[in-house]
């Protein structure tokens, strides 16, 4: 795969493209700051009200968490999901591959499956391949979270329909962000190392090609913004010859309405002999909605979600009376059972970095994830402890969303979950503590209340989920060493 065109987007852009670290995490330092228990303050509860969000601004930001999850996995993801195929026409025959050699590839695009280091489709490789690949061409939108392969298989998707003896534009993929346009570029990369004929351009922002140019790269990659302009404005791109058409992400695309509205357009300037394809990794009524009106005649993959369990997740709760007992009862929990890893989730990054800095005083090993990291620093940080370098994580709820580690063994709510009116979070309050009991084995969560606010909150989780939570005394440390047996 030749990357002149990447040299080209670079030497455009240099401040822009040193490291994809760019994308940045907002969140606004003038909130009013939630008590340790969660709730919100009288002074402070007209304000945060008003403004309708928490101090994890980053919770709404898709795009970075989307990246975040593409840094971290090195590797497919073990899923027990089951793949659900609809299909455009029932009655014809549903085929599936065990392996790639099945899919009769053309020798180069086999090897370049390779360099990927695959060595069996995925679940979701299984069904899609066979539908990206059949001929004639086939409409499709799936489901699939990252770390799945549906980036190596809309990729191989692309490369297959590439005649690399016609010198111009054939294959379009749209990225929600500049970022995970890069990130899709390097798997086109990786995989068409030995399809040198056929050559990749990056449309993204600062790439200001000279008025006039016909683009030769068959694929091009880049954000709707760019990709439009490129199509409508500056004629870069005939539309009318593009044989793929590939929107990534479209969860994330929604989520600008600028995005949505210039994919949409993009969409339009194509034939109807196109194959177009769309992924997102969530299927809530708003991304269907627009994904109907990009794809027609589609099939469609669909994932079906287990139903997360606390049935192998013992759960206790701590009464304290405040954050400094809180801390002393989490280090008398520390010192009494032996822990793998451990990851305490804080309501607020203040709490989550004061909590850290008390740890690190201790003697333990502490990794912090912090809302103000940039993405690349917060997959260093999820590397090492998934390494075993640090045995403590401290984070916020939004920071760990997507974190497997199989050697997580308690959970610790320092805070519990709460949404930004002050009720009980029970969706997150699932997400967290169902980290320990995954991967076939018993889990421990330990929540810490401090308030009679608190202790209403985890009655009110206790009631939710139909689950006792027992009361643990942290200063008999018989009690505590049963707990981990």
């Amino acid at each position: 795969m030749a990357t002149d065109s990447w040299a080209r987007a670079v030497d455009e852009q240099e401040a822009a493209a040193d490291s994809i670290s760019t994308l940045q995490i907002s969140e606004k330092e003038d909130k009013p700051k939630p008590e340790e228990n969660g709730t919100v303050t009288d002074k402070a509860e007209g304000e945060a009200k008003t403004e309708a969000k928490t101090e994890d601004d980053e919770k709404d930001d898709k795009a970075a968490q989307s990246l975040l999850n593409k840094l971290i996995r090195n590797n497919l993801v073990n899923t027990n999901n089951q793949v659900e195929v609809l299909q455009r026409d029932p009655n014809s025959p549903l085929y599936s591959v065990k392996s790639f050699e099945e899919l009769r590839l053309k020798p180069q695009l086999l090897q370049g499956v390779y360099n990927m280091g695959f060595n069996r489709p995925s679940k979701i490789q299984e069904n899609a391949l066979p539908m990206l690949l059949a001929e004639p061409p086939q409409n499709l939108i799936a489901q699939s979270q990252s770390g799945t392969g549906k980036t190596a298989a809309f990729v191989l998707a692309m490369l297959s329909r590439v005649d690399p003896a016609n010198k111009w534009p054939q294959c379009l993929c749209v990225s929600p962000t500049y970022e995970l346009a890069l990130q899709t570029g390097k798997v086109i990369e990786t995989m068409g190392k030995s399809y040198p004929e056929v050559k990749l351009m990056y449309g993204i922002r600062g790439n200001k090609l000279d008025r006039g140019t016909q683009l030769q790269e068959q694929i091009v990659i880049g954000t709707p913004g760019t990709i439009l302009d490129w199509c409508l404005k500056f004629k870069f791109i005939d539309p009318k010859k593009i044989r793929v058409f590939v929107l990534d992400e479209a969860d994330v695309m929604i989520a600008t309405q600028g995005h949505q509205d210039q994919s949409i357009r993009i969409q339009r300037m194509l034939t109807k002999n196109c194959q177009m394809l769309l992924f997102s990794a969530t299927f809530e009524e708003s991304v269907w909605n627009f994904a109907k009106r990009i794809v027609p005649d589609p099939n469609i993959i669909k994932l079906k979600r287990e139903e997360e369990t606390l049935d192998t997740i013992k759960q206790y709760y701590v009464n304290c009376n405040s954050k400094e007992e809180k801390f002393q009862a989490l280090c008398n929990i520390y010192g009494a059972i032996t822990i793998a890893q451990a990851m305490i989730f804080c309501h607020t990054r203040r709490t989550a970095g004061w909590l850290a800095g008390e740890l690190s005083r201790e003697g333990h090993q502490v990794a912090l994830l912090s809302g103000e990291m940039q993405v690349e620093q917060r997959a260093a940080v999820i590397e090492r402890f998934r390494d075993g370098k640090e045995k403590v994580l401290v984070t916020t709820n939004v920071c760990a969303r997507g974190i497997d580690v199989e050697q997580v063994s308690v959970v610790i709510n320092f805070d519990l979950p709460v949404d930004k009116d002050g009720n009980p979070d029970n969706e997150t309050y699932l997400h967290r503590i169902g980290r320990t009991g995954r991967f076939g084995k018993r889990g421990l969560a330990i929540n810490m209340v401090d308030s009679k606010a608190s202790m209403n909150i985890m009655n009110r989780i206790q009631e939710h989920f139909k689950k006792k939570i027992e009361k643990l005394d942290t200063d008999d440390l018989d009690e505590i060493e049963k707990i981990s047996n």
